[in-house]
């Protein structure tokens, strides 16, 4: 008993002080408007041999010993924590948007991984020393590693900016998440096989050959046929245990059975805890509360603990080299930003949006840090590199959205409410489903000559590519129509609610629809940001379900706009 106290009280004296640091640290970054895991991560410097092992380096090596039990089981916690991490980020990746994505989704989201792809690896096979490869390794893979880091993105950063400015589930938005989810899939599949090459370098090319083709097969098996048979398995676990419970467990269980199966194909474990995220984000029957749920429990225990511990693990002053650092932000921001803003450009985006998608898929923040660390951990890099891309990642993301924000220029001209007509007002709307609305609403607009039926099927397609349910119970359909003149907006009322997906689960009540000509892309952006912003207020929209005609609507949403602008 003895011997299990002397182990145990400074595991949990290790966990608790590491966790406290992490939350304090990434709630003042948040109020400071940045990213919580640049808090995290400075807390780990802070814990770390940065800063308190240059104070007192024996009180560090007490309280988070490199070697013996405490520093095992404090790996095998973070190791946990970094797989659940990854279980996240892979419910984040909208599957279906890349299987039914639009031509400038698909060419903005190749371009935006071939070219960094191709400049990283050129720099780094040609000047390995200079990157920092690791002494006696293998050009190759080196370069290789070099190129999959300039090329991923940062899903879960992207998805967070969007949110911040009311853009996620727009059309620009909606373009921006399709080609980062592609850039994360086949990013991570690459960086998978590069650690299986690197572990197996030694193994012969028969060892090789047979791990990339597993890898690649349980890949395909997760995404196809997986997804199908976790569809199902969801159904049951609803259907027959406790909510939120089991779901709950059953979501862990597949995780952790997943990142086994991948540790013996001989990939690291987070692909497949990754892999399990996306067939499990796909699911119908995975519910945006639930998912939240997860996310939240991550987020805020197990995240924190990964990102405060790479801290432990370097001396950032030790090995920061400033001549590196600048070249690896140099390219990362040269070869994601052009890479992505000429792809979106020759796909018929404006400047400015061009230049948005390819800001945005800048971001590298949690992503980028995971693969160095890994990396790192497999001998890939030297830490002088590893120093130099968590200072690219921590710069990408926080770069991303003020850059965005000034280059879209969210400044409407006329406002929402202007384009509002008792004409396209619909007090009582019957449907029950997202489609059925679209189908009863858009009648409103036959009396503007237009085929309905084609509006239905722009809003339609729209609307399946990514819902476009909103929180606070409203819901923005819409579409860019061939032929229209000006800006169409038609609104609903739905006294009992109609599932849109929301963020927060909430039902809509208020389905704004709206319609603008097709070449009118950055109007379009403006009126779907302003109607996020004024509805994001708690029980904005239950003020608006109480109108009884057009006239009281209209009043009520002025007051709310007004409140908006205090």
């Amino acid at each position: 008993m003895h011997g299990s106290t002397e182990v145990a009280a400074p595991l949990f004296l290790s966990i608790g002080v590491l966790l406290l640091f992490a939350w304090s640290f990434g709630e003042i970054a948040r109020r400071m408007n940045q990213p919580a895991v640049l808090g995290e991560i400075i807390a780990g410097l802070v814990l770390g041999p940065t800063v308190f092992g240059y104070i007192s380096p024996d009180m560090l090596h007490w309280m988070f010993p490199a070697e013996g039990h405490t520093a095992s089981m404090i790996e095998g916690i973070t190791s946990v924590s970094i797989a659940l991490f990854l279980l996240v980020a892979g419910m984040e990746v909208e599957f279906a948007a890349i299987i039914k994505a639009r031509r400038i989704a698909a060419i903005t989201g190749m371009g935006g991984l071939i070219i960094p792809f191709a400049v990283g690896f050129g720099a780094a096979y040609m000047f390995p020393e200079q990157f920092g490869a690791a002494v006696g390794h293998y050009d190759t893979i080196f370069a290789l590693f070099i190129a999959t880091a300039m090329s991923i993105s940062a899903l879960p950063v992207i998805a967070r900016t969007l949110m911040d400015l009311n853009l996620y589930r727009s059309e620009l938005g909606m373009i921006t998440i399709a080609a980062a989810v592609l850039n994360d899939l086949i990013g991570w599949l690459v960086f998978a096989v590069i650690l299986a090459l690197f572990g197996l370098g030694h193994s012969g090319a028969s060892g090789i050959a047979a791990t990339l083709i597993m890898t690649i097969l349980f890949s395909a098996v997760m995404l196809t046929i997986g997804r199908k048979i976790i569809d199902k398995a969801l159904t049951w676990v609803q259907a027959y245990l406790s909510w939120p419970a089991g779901t709950l467990g059953f979501v862990l269980v597949l995780t952790f059975l997943s990142a086994a199966a991948a540790e013996a194909i001989g990939i690291h474990a987070i692909f497949g805890s990754f892999l399990a995220g996306v067939a499990l984000g796909d699911s119908k029957h995975l519910s945006e509360h639930t998912k939240k749920t997860i996310t939240q429990l991550v987020s805020f225990v197990f995240a924190p603990l990964f990102f405060a511990s790479i801290g432990l693990k370097v001396n950032i002053t030790a090995n920061f080299d400033f001549m590196l650092t600048m070249v690896i932000i140099i390219i990362a921001f040269a070869g994601k930003i052009f890479g992505s803003g000429i792809t979106a450009k020759l796909s018929g985006l404006s400047n400015r949006e061009s230049i948005a998608i390819g800001v945005a898929l800048n971001a590298r923040g949690a992503m980028e840090i995971i693969l160095a660390l890994l990396a790192l951990q497999m001998g890939v890099i030297d830490e002088r590199l590893f120093v130099s891309l968590l200072v690219m990642a921590l710069a990408t993301s926080l770069f991303c959205g003020p850059v965005v924000k000034r280059v879209l220029q969210l400044k409407p001209g006329r406002r929402f409410v202007s384009y509002l007509s008792d004409k396209y007002f619909m007090s009582k709307v019957s449907a029950r489903t997202p489609i059925e609305v679209i189908e009863e609403m858009s009648v409103l607009f036959q009396k503007t000559g237009l085929d309905v039926n084609m509006i239905q099927e722009k809003l339609i397609e729209r609307e399946r590519l990514m819902p476009t349910g909103l929180s606070n119970g409203v819901a923005v359909p819409h579409a860019r129509v061939k032929g229209l003149k000006q800006p169409l907006i038609a609104v609903g009322i739905s006294r009992a609610g109609i599932n849109f997906d929301s963020s927060d689960g909430s039902p809509a009540q208020v389905i704004i629809m709206i319609l603008v000509p097709e070449t009118e892309n950055a109007l379009l952006l403006n009126l779907f940001a302003e109607i996020a912003k004024t509805f994001n207020q708690p029980d904005a929209s239950s003020v608006l379900v109480d109108s009884k005609n057009f006239a009281q609507f209209l009043s009520s949403l002025r007051v709310l706009i007004e409140n908006v602008r205090r």
